[in-house]
């Protein structure tokens, strides 16, 4: 019995370190890619998109293109925090919160995937504004 719950307790540790160095890169990569936009480094954000992303868009310009319109608080982010990483029917989910250049909080949620070349943005989904009131 002693065993198993060593055996238990080394699977769950084994787990966490994995799950804990994934969050670092996860986050890397965002942090990277929001920092190329603020850069207007185009073709270094878009190496942090999937290969499904980049099919999509077709070029870095596209794509650049449409950060810059649909999603401008990323395209000026001024402040950064990452929140809880999940697994939600294994796919992998960031929230992230960004201040926009105005000082307006945004929340998102980066879909990542894991590639041959390491995590990458699958796909980004603006959160709606709680609902805040008297």
């Amino acid at each position: 019995m002693k065993q198993l719950s060593i055996l238990i307790l080394g699977l769950w540790l084994s787990a966490t370190s994995l799950f804990a160095q994934d969050n670092t890169a996860i986050e890397g990569v965002i942090g990277d890619q929001l920092q190329a936009f603020n850069d207007r480094d185009v073709a270094t954000a878009w190496s942090y998109a999937s290969p499904n992303i980049k099919r999509l868009f077709g070029s870095e310009g596209n794509f650049g293109a449409m950060v810059q319109q649909a999603y401008p608080m990323v395209w000026d982010n001024a402040d950064v925090r990452f929140l809880d990483l999940r697994d939600v029917g294994g796919f992998i989910w960031q929230r992230v919160m960004i201040r926009d250049e105005q000082g307006v909080l945004h929340m998102l949620e980066y879909q990542m995937v894991q590639t041959a070349d390491g995590w990458q943005i699958n796909g980004v989904q603006l959160l709606p504004a709680p609902d805040v009131g008297a």
